[in-house]
């Protein structure tokens, strides 16, 4: 996570305007956008992947799925792919991720992906980005959300995109059967 990582500034319909916007040079401008991407996984047994972010990021030792921002020249799904491995070491093929939705934040465009994973593979995080990883189920990521548990962003996030989520695990976990 390096203050030279760069973005693509985007329109509100996540297409990229030309613009670059270097992450540690504050927000976007107003009425712009980057994306951010997480993707929740999901068991063969209908557990999802939680991780606790790192004592020394914002949100410290909050709970969130896998997420970050694309890079320049990145796609949301790209972009998730990326996160995941980096956060968790854990890799899904392109193809296999499913579109839970999209949030328009302030001045982010937030795309939450899920996808199958067979078993529960062990994570292996990054200690810079992820302080721990588990797998647990959709009720007790609701249980930890409603405990102010979830790094604040995902509060408006989970308002929105919740009862999709709770779909789309159903149908993902459909598909690793």
């Amino acid at each position: 996570m390096a203050d030279d990582e760069m973005w693509d500034v985007t329109d509100i319909q996540g297409t990229p305007t030309g613009a670059l916007h270097r992450r540690g040079d504050g927000p976007v401008a107003a009425g712009a956008f980057h994306i951010v991407a997480s993707v929740c996984l999901v068991s063969t047994g209908g557990r999802v992947l939680v991780s606790l972010r790192a004592a020394s990021k914002d949100y410290p030792l909050s709970w969130e799925f896998p997420a970050g921002s694309a890079l320049r020249g990145e796609s949301s799904r790209t972009g998730a792919l990326r996160e995941l491995a980096e956060e968790t070491g854990l890799r899904v093929a392109p193809d296999e991720l499913v579109l839970v939705g999209r949030v328009i934040e302030e001045r982010a465009l937030f795309d939450l992906w899920a996808a199958p994973v067979d078993g529960e593979p062990t994570p292996t995080p990054d200690p810079e980005e992820v302080q721990d990883a588990e797998w647990v189920t959709l009720d007790e990521v609701e249980r930890r959300w409603r405990a102010g548990k979830f790094a604040t962003p995902w509060n408006a996030r989970f308002e929105q995109l919740w009862e999709a989520l709770i779909e789309r695990v159903e149908d993902v976990r459909g598909r690793g059967d």
